[in-house]
């Protein structure tokens, strides 16, 4: 399974903005994480500093949220949609997002239900439940 530290995550990210703003070819992954870059232009400036991004804390208490993470579950999301793993995840996802008709509001509200899946797994010291996850971005497609 792959295991990226805090800083790999960050210079894969500032690489990735550094690649797509010079023209750069990118492997797969790297194209998918742009797009979802182009997607968040209010993240731009702390990605095109790799020094600053990795000095940087994004403690919950400073009021603001890592960009680091939430393009992380962006990309997480869309492995999951293309593999549906876990089971259903891709149907779900694609009913939320005809709901919304947006692909990046639908991923906004499936993060909600991946962070809760994650929260809920460490807290009760079990496997996260994919099973539930699936369910809370179902949930989100029916109502509003």
């Amino acid at each position: 399974m792959f295991n990226p530290s805090k800083a790999d995550v960050r210079r894969f990210f500032c690489a990735v903005y550094a690649k797509a703003r010079t023209g750069q070819t990118m492997e797969a992954i790297e194209t998918i994480a742009s797009l979802w870059i182009d997607e968040h232009p209010e993240y731009h400036a702390e990605l095109a500093n790799v020094e600053a991004a990795l000095a940087a804390t994004d403690q919950p208490e400073d009021g603001k949220t890592s960009c680091f993470l939430h393009l992380s579950m962006h990309l997480s999301i869309t492995e999951q949609c293309s593999i549906d793993q876990p089971r259903g995840i891709r149907q779900a996802v694609e009913l939320l997002t005809h709901r919304r008709d947006s692909l990046h509001d639908a991923h906004h509200a499936a993060m909600e239900c991946l962070g809760q899946m994650l929260w809920d797994s460490q807290r009760n010291g079990q496997a996260p439940d994919g099973n539930a996850y699936v369910a809370c971005v179902r949930r989100h497609a029916t109502r509003d």
